[in-house]
């Protein structure tokens, strides 16, 4: 069970948006690296990213923005965002990151997933982002045909690492986890499943550690951190204390 802080970036800052759209964006700050150091003297184990001007672009556009990042903090972290090649994951690893996400080229080429959970073991890991039940893409610009449970089932034994799931009616609109569809998700495959999108207040925290919420590997937050609706102490004892039971 872990609590992963998110940065998202966009033009080289600390953004979050409202649901997804790159013209409600604020910035939380404009130095990513001092932000990643920060969340690690919290106590926080984990540090999610998201180059989102990579999504649309479909190829890493913040890098310097993460190697700063890689350099400022000790703690693992994740990185999504136009990360749609072997080539952009072989790249992305050898500097350091400790997991890739893949979410287009997972609905556009699933055989390029398996073959790079062969590849770079523990190292991938795939992004669902729904609206409306349905997965979308291209930075959530575009919406597919498939289903949530669709897509995840194409990756059951293929050493995908985790699937993190984004609401994304829910993202950065502070109106709670999804937490029906995202337990579902849980129970219908083996992969690890992190919960994305919407999480508001100590509420979502106590909720993410009740029994039947364990099986998750964890959920993410961005908005509720930034804005103090979420007590990094306080979170962090009450997932500590639900490891031990």
């Amino acid at each position: 069970m872990i609590l992963f802080p998110a940065i998202d970036l966009k033009d080289g800052q600390c953004v979050r948006l409202k649901l997804g759209d790159m013209d409600q964006a604020t910035v939380y700050n404009p130095d990513p690296a001092a932000q990643a150091r920060a969340f690690e003297d919290q106590g926080f184990e984990w540090l999610h990213v998201v180059d989102l001007n990579g999504a649309f672009a479909g190829e890493t556009v913040n890098g310097a923005a993460v190697d700063a990042i890689l350099e400022a903090t000790r703690n693992p972290v994740q990185l999504g965002g136009g990360i749609r090649t072997l080539e952009h994951i072989e790249n992305w690893l050898s500097r350091g990151l400790a997991r890739v996400i893949l979410g287009t080229v997972a609905v556009r080429d699933p055989a390029l997933v398996i073959e790079a959970c062969a590849k770079f073991p523990g190292k991938v890991a795939v992004g669902i982002d729904a609206k409306g039940g349905k997965v979308a893409v291209e930075g959530w610009a575009e919406a597919s045909e498939l289903g949530v449970i669709e897509l995840a089932k194409k990756f059951e034994g293929a050493g995908v690492s985790a699937i993190i799931y984004t609401d994304i009616d829910r993202d950065g609109i502070l109106t709670g986890i999804n937490w029906d569809s995202t337990l579902e998700l849980a129970d219908a495959v083996s992969i690890p499943v992190i919960a994305s999108g919407g999480l508001a207040s100590m509420d979502d925290i106590r909720r993410m550690v009740e029994p039947d919420a364990r099986k998750l590997e964890g959920a993410i937050s961005g908005r509720a951190l930034y804005d103090g609706r979420i007590d990094p102490e306080e979170a962090l004892t009450l997932i500590r204390a639900a490891r031990k039971a």
